[in-house]
């Protein structure tokens, strides 16, 4: 009867695996590939060399990796700060008004995420909406607050907050109530409520926040392209700038695998280091 389960069970996941070979898998594969490939080629009907790599590592590209990578562990930190009150009210005080929040946050989603960064663009530069109200209002001006790393970082966090929030949100509301309020009831302040309590079991949300949050951060563009005017070259401006305007298509594919490497690890070390099954309960 398991084997039989077991066969169904293979037969009914079957289009989906099928879909992400085709759809994850092979796309991946063809990108690691090109990077074996010599400079210049377009075509995988070539002997495969490690060229590409080394001019990655002979033409400092790490330098962008390193700011692409610092800029996602800070923005995922200053969201996981910003989201935590909210996530809480949401699934421990204003639950009847969960849903108008939701629908607030939702609503910048529906608006493109560079007609967003745009508008900031347009209320931040020099002239801007800004600083144009601040010289007509108090007659002072000053520098546009754009093209810098900081406001890089204001950009990520931006466009990255609902992606924390929401699993955020999640997580804290499988705390039980009764096991603060028993903590409560023996003499634990807010901060050991915080640390001993709060933390921990809402560690599945946040570990999914953090994720989500730093890897799409990490391989973010236009943040640093629109609010940052290339402040800071990213990893992901280094990888557009091989496939088009260069068409060194094997110094993308490489640049793209050491990217996909790195945060594959650092994911895959997250979630080692988060026994989500046992705090979900599902091991009892």
């Amino acid at each position: 009867m398991d084997k039989a389960n077991q066969r169904f069970g293979f037969l009914c996941s079957l289009p989906i695996l099928v879909v992400l070979g085709l759809g994850f898998l092979a796309p991946l594969a063809v990108v690691a590939l090109y990077s074996t490939m010599p400079e210049r080629v377009f075509s995988l009907a070539n002997f495969p060399t490690f060229e590409a790599f080394r001019t990655l590592v002979e033409q400092s590209y790490y330098k962008s990796l390193l700011w692409s990578l610092g800029m996602a562990v800070v923005a995922t930190c200053m969201l996981f700060l910003l989201c935590w009150p909210l996530a809480y009210a949401m699934a421990k005080v204003f639950r009847s008004f969960a849903l108008a929040i939701t629908i607030l946050v939702v609503m910048s989603l529906f608006v493109s995420e560079n007609i967003r960064l745009f508008g900031w663009s347009l209320t931040l530069m020099k002239g801007g909406l800004l600083e144009g109200h601040a010289r007509a209002w108090f007659g002072i001006g000053f520098e546009g607050l754009l093209y810098n790393v900081p406001i890089i970082v204001f950009g990520l966090v931006y466009v990255y907050l609902p992606f924390m929030l929401f699993p955020l949100a999640q997580g804290i509301a499988m705390i039980p109530d009764d096991a603060r309020q028993a903590a409560t009831d023996l003499g634990a302040s807010r901060w050991q409520l915080l640390i001993e309590i709060d933390l921990p079991l809402a560690a599945p949300g946040i570990a999914v926040g953090s994720l989500l949050t730093f890897v799409l951060a990490a391989g973010a563009l236009a943040e640093s392209k629109l609010l940052g005017g290339q402040a800071v070259i990213v990893i992901a401006d280094e990888i557009e700038t091989a496939f088009t305007y260069s068409q060194n298509w094997p110094l993308g594919s490489a640049l793209s695998v050491v990217l996909i490497v790195i945060i594959g690890c650092l994911v895959t070390y997250g979630l080692a280091r988060v026994d989500l099954d046992s705090i979900i309960g599902r091991n009892r």
